[in-house]
């Protein structure tokens, strides 16, 4: 009687030790990629100007975190007064790009900070924290007004004067919204501007440079700030006049 020789199916050879540790490269190092990849376009991105977060509960915080870190770090006696302007950077999280005012010695100052948050890991730190100069904003009586008195004359004033700038915001958030352009207007530079005061609010008069699209243009705009703080724009037209010639 025959019998059947059985044949044992042999084990597979062991792939050799430099594959294997390539193949567990990849698979680590695959939903990493895939994450980078992901983010590509956000990290190190640009610094986007955010007009409206100067004015929020999030940048305000931000700024008083700023002076509080700078104090502990310098021994400082700085006093947090508000956030001017509030510019955005998104990194491996947000660069908050800030310029505050805060008194220090009675004197009211301008300082530009730098907060990068990293909110998933509750991560907040003051990266930079620089003083610019002293605080330009102007009163009623810097301009001249006078109650019961005569119209005063309008006044040069410092563009880089918050309520300038406040101002120049709106007016060109006030021109896309007229426009029936496709295209955003964006605020390159204030070149001049002027202000007065009659019966408590104020009238701006501002030569600006905005773009549009590839096309660069100047713009005369008047804004109006009444009684309770609201910027309306009364008018504004194309200057191409020389920007030095007075009203």
């Amino acid at each position: 009687m025959r019998v059947a020789a059985t044949r044992v199916a042999a084990a597979p050879a062991p792939a050799p030790r430099p594959l294997l540790v390539l193949l567990l490269v990849l698979l680590v190092s695959a939903p990493l990629a895939t994450g980078a990849a992901a983010m590509a376009g956000h990290v190190l991105g640009g610094v986007k100007e955010n007009p409206a977060a100067a004015n929020s509960a999030e940048s305000d915080g931000l700024g008083r975190f700023a002076v509080e870190e700078h104090n502990k770090r310098q021994n400082a006696l700085l006093e947090f007064v508000r956030v001017v302007e509030a510019k955005e950077q998104v990194v491996a999280g947000t660069l908050h790009h800030l310029t505050l005012e805060a008194i220090e010695a009675g004197r009211k100052k301008v300082y530009e900070a730098k907060v990068w948050v990293k909110p998933w890991l509750d991560f907040k730190e003051l990266q930079e924290f620089v003083h610019k100069g002293d605080a330009t904003t102007f009163t009623s009586a810097d301009l001249g007004a006078k109650i019961g008195g005569h119209e005063p004359d309008w006044r040069e004033v410092p563009v880089e004067d918050p309520a300038v700038k406040d101002a120049a915001h709106h007016a060109v958030k006030s021109i896309q919204e007229r426009s029936n352009s496709l295209f955003p207007y964006e605020l390159l530079e204030i070149v001049r501007a002027k202000a007065q005061v009659v019966e408590g609010f104020t009238k701006f008069d501002i030569l600006m440079t905005l773009k549009r699209g590839s096309k660069e243009e100047k713009i005369k705009a008047e804004v109006h700030k009444n009684l309770e703080g609201a910027f309306v724009l009364n008018q504004h037209q194309p200057a191409e006049y020389d920007e030095s010639s007075s009203q």
